[in-house]
């Protein structure tokens, strides 16, 4: 476990970095974002990997590990919104972004750590293919929970569906890094 915790917090600080740099870039202009978008935007990049994977090739440079990185970012942009409520006009300093960007890695990780208890670590043996599936049904959750108007009957809300895309996401990366790039 302790090797999983220093890899995993070495990919969660792969997306912080990212996410630092594009915050002195573009400022907090994600504040805008709705629910749909931020579900549409990790759906365009899951929807990436899976195109590239069925068809063995990519034209742009783009590669996968960024998409990863980018979901995570996304999802926890979810989660942060989720906590925060939208705004069109706030802008936060890059420290206050850091400072909820840290606040919903904190949420993540501990159910990370809570699951990889009753799981093991059955992530290891998992498919780059499987986590984007994955990533995908729960991108599908999230559009039918807001057509539902965000209620459930019996499972989980659109927060536990970010949760699972930012860690299903930081396991590719972990797994990309050891050299595990696909099934």
């Amino acid at each position: 476990m302790d090797k999983t915790i220093e890899q995993y917090n070495e990919a969660v600080q792969s997306c912080k970095d990212i996410f630092m740099k594009k915050s002195r870039d573009y400022g907090s202009s994600w504040r805008v974002l709705r629910t749909i978008s931020i579900a549409d935007q990790i759906f365009i990049k899951a929807q990436r990997i899976r195109t590239i994977q069925q068809l063995g090739k990519q034209k742009i440079a783009d590669d996968i590990r960024d998409e990863f990185i980018g979901m995570v970012n996304y999802a926890l942009i979810g989660l942060i919104q989720l906590e925060s409520g939208i705004s069109v006009i706030e802008e936060i300093s890059p420290a206050e972004a850091e400072k909820r960007f840290d606040a919903a890695v904190s949420h993540v990780n501990k159910i990370m750590l809570d699951k990889n208890h009753d799981y093991g670590e059955a992530w290891r043996d998992m498919s780059q293919e499987g986590f984007v599936d994955l990533i995908l049904m729960k991108i599908l959750r999230i559009r039918q929970i807001l057509a539902n108007e965000g209620k459930t009957l019996i499972s989980e809300g659109i927060d536990a569906n970010y949760t699972d895309i930012a860690n299903y996401s930081l396991f590719a990366l972990i797994l990309i890094r050891e050299g595990k790039k696909g099934k």
